[in-house]
């Protein structure tokens, strides 16, 4: 059904602007379906969060892990469903361990240090990782959400350093961690993804 909404979209957009190739049209609707697909894809995170008394603290998680998710990007699934299981996994779930681990200050001071580590140095190798579909080739542009993941990524971790509630806290430190695995190597072969930068920036 959304594959449909987004062809029908794509078409009527290159009617309007018949200058549009077929590779440009393909980033179009590729960009449709990310966009289009968030929307049931948010409501079913969200209600499958409510019924696990979790609601709040994952709309939480939506919006503190965003500015690093949105710089240092990540791999996607081949289809809707995939998609929305593996969204509602990664969100209920940083928000449920969230709720329910207790961390003590020496071992929240090690996990950020680790965490924080381990993140400069996946953000220096993959970020900001895109994907064949929607490649980011500029240098400059790659340059700068690099820059930018790694001020998402410090800020947010110094933040859990000092914020007196530890369900926040928590999120930002598990979700920092999350988030760095989306990027790596490893989690791309695994979900059978290419770095859309090496596919094209060689070619």
């Amino acid at each position: 059904m959304i594959d449909k909404i987004c062809e029908f979209l794509t078409n009527k957009i290159r009617k309007e602007m018949p200058d549009i190739d077929d590779e440009r049209a393909e980033v179009i609707n590729y960009g449709l379906q990310n966009i289009i697909g968030e929307i049931p894809k948010i409501f079913i995170t969200l209600g499958v969060a409510a019924l696990l008394g979790i609601f709040d603290l994952t709309l939480y998680t939506f919006l503190i892990i965003m500015p690093y998710k949105a710089f240092s990007g990540g791999f996607h699934l081949k289809t809707h469903i995939g998609c929305i299981i593996c969204t509602t996994a990664m969100y209920c779930g940083i928000a449920f361990l969230s709720k329910y681990i207790v961390l003590t200050e020496i071992t929240k001071y090690i996990l950020i240090a680790l965490i924080w580590g381990f993140g400069m140095w996946m953000v220096k190798l993959y970020a900001p990782a895109d994907t064949e579909n929607v490649p980011i080739l500029r240098k400059k542009d790659r340059r700068k959400k690099q820059i930018l993941s790694y001020i998402a990524l410090t800020i947010g971790l110094v933040v859990a350093l000092f914020i007196p509630n530890g369900e926040i806290a928590n999120i930002l430190i598990f979700g920092s961690f999350i988030q760095t695995l989306c990027i790596t190597k490893f989690v791309y072969k695994i979900t059978k993804n290419k770095y859309g930068y090496e596919v094209y920036g060689n070619s």
